[in-house]
């Protein structure tokens, strides 16, 4: 999630896109119609993750200022992990 976060940050698609599950990858990531100053990370809540688990969970509020107003993210993220690595799936946002 922390590197996700960061490529959000760094506005690194590439990354995005290669750590996202294919099965609910987009096409593309278009970062030039965004105008955000993302600000922090921080992580609620994990469920499962660990090095023997295929399946986790990550609750994270992502703070962030748009258009001169701060603003929070919430999201709990369901992650898969596919031959040692880690892809991010899908998340429900509140």
């Amino acid at each position: 999630m922390r590197s996700r976060y960061s490529a959000y940050v760094l506005q690194n698609a590439d990354y995005l896109l290669a750590t996202w599950h294919k099965n609910t990858r987009p096409k593309q990531l278009a970062f030039s119609q965004e105008n955000v100053i993302w600000q922090r990370l921080d992580i609620l809540n994990t469920k499962k993750g660990g090095v023997k688990d295929e399946k986790g969970r990550v609750e994270f509020s992502a703070f962030y200022v748009e258009n001169a107003e701060n603003r929070v993210m919430h999201e709990v993220s369901r992650f898969k992990k596919i031959t040692g690595y880690w892809f991010y799936v899908d998340g429900v946002l509140d």
